[in-house]
């Protein structure tokens, strides 16, 4: 069934499909009964993760980037998503980059995408998460952590972005299970110069509550350790890895995979095995989720698996690892 409504979407310009398909399932999620049904059909084994004292009914999460404005969030939860990641959001709304930015590679399984931290602004985005904590989805929101991923506005300096960062989280830290801060997308100029250790102290530093950094497949051995010693001082845990640079925009997807991987078990080796890591980046089988899983992940994320393989994707990846 997917297939066919895949070939329908994949007909349509990338980022004009995933618009269409945000407004059916705000249309879907609204009818309670409907939602049901959704979350009885994907009903996945359990597996449970306990992890900063949250419990995750299973390891697979949607990462940042499908959810961008905290829309969708209900649906998520029914889809059997262990946990959900929105954003990027930034302390003011702001367009993006020029369309067009959203591309399919569907001849390796990618997407590529210059979007360029598109999003409703940390103020409009509390306002949704606040009402998903209370009825009438309360319960799923119980049930389901949630991370919000934060970066800065296009505009704001370097020397600004720490400021920027806790300005945001202020408003988001409340309703969130953790807060992902993202120094690491290549579609903002200058972004991942943040990277460096004596931003990234000061980032973490100012930033308040449960935090992660998200950090770039692009780094070599000695970026890695410097960025991993900050953290473990700093932070609450990591995110492995954010997309790839081309000249296009960040790709991800299978292409992304193996690097992905490879980092995450360099940064398993320097930062310990008691320090959380959520690994992300490619995967789209259950022999993906093993390998995140061997490389040191505590939990693992995916989105263009979700776009490639539809919305029993959890259900199948649990099926094949966890109830064998």
């Amino acid at each position: 069934m997917y297939r066919l409504i895949r070939k329908l979407l994949f007909a349509l310009d990338a980022e004009a499909a995933h618009e269409w398909t945000v407004e059916q399932i705000r249309r879907v999620q609204s009818i309670p009964v409907a939602l049901r049904m959704i979350e009885r059909l994907c009903a996945a084994p359990p597996a449970p993760v306990r992890l900063w004292g949250l419990t995750f009914r299973n390891p697979i999460g949607i990462a940042a980037g499908f959810d961008k404005n905290a829309v969708m969030m209900p649906m998520l939860a029914a889809l059997g998503f262990g946990f959900i990641e929105v954003g990027t959001v930034t302390l003011r709304a702001q367009e993006g980059n020029p369309r067009p930015r959203l591309f399919r590679d569907s001849a390796r399984g990618a997407l590529v995408n210059r979007l360029g931290f598109n999003n409703d602004g940390a103020d409009v985005v509390a306002e949704r998460l606040r009402a998903w904590r209370v009825a009438p989805a309360a319960e799923a929101a119980a049930a389901t952590p949630l991370f919000v991923n934060i970066g800065k506005n296009r505009d704001v300096p370097l020397e600004g972005a720490a400021e920027a960062y806790a300005a945001c989280a202020e408003k988001l830290a409340r309703y969130a299970d953790a807060l992902v801060i993202n120094i690491s997308s290549p579609n903002t100029p200058g972004l991942r110069e943040l990277q460096r250790p004596e931003h990234l102290e000061r980032i973490v530093g100012i930033v308040s509550g449960r935090k992660l950094v998200k950090i770039a497949p692009d780094l070599d051995d000695a970026q890695i350790a410097e960025i991993c010693d900050v953290c473990i001082k700093r932070a609450d845990g990591m995110i492995c890895t954010n997309t790839t640079a081309t000249d296009r925009g960040g790709l991800s997807g299978k292409p992304l995979m193996q690097r992905s991987t490879e980092v995450l078990a360099k940064v398993r080796s320097r930062v310990g095995k008691d320090f959380p890591l959520v690994g992300v980046g490619g995967v789209f089988s259950a022999q993906d989720v093993r390998a995140k899983m061997q490389a040191g992940a505590d939990l693992l994320q995916l989105y263009t698996g979700f776009i490639y393989e539809g919305p029993m994707i959890v259900k199948k990846l649990l099926r094949m690892t966890v109830a064998k």
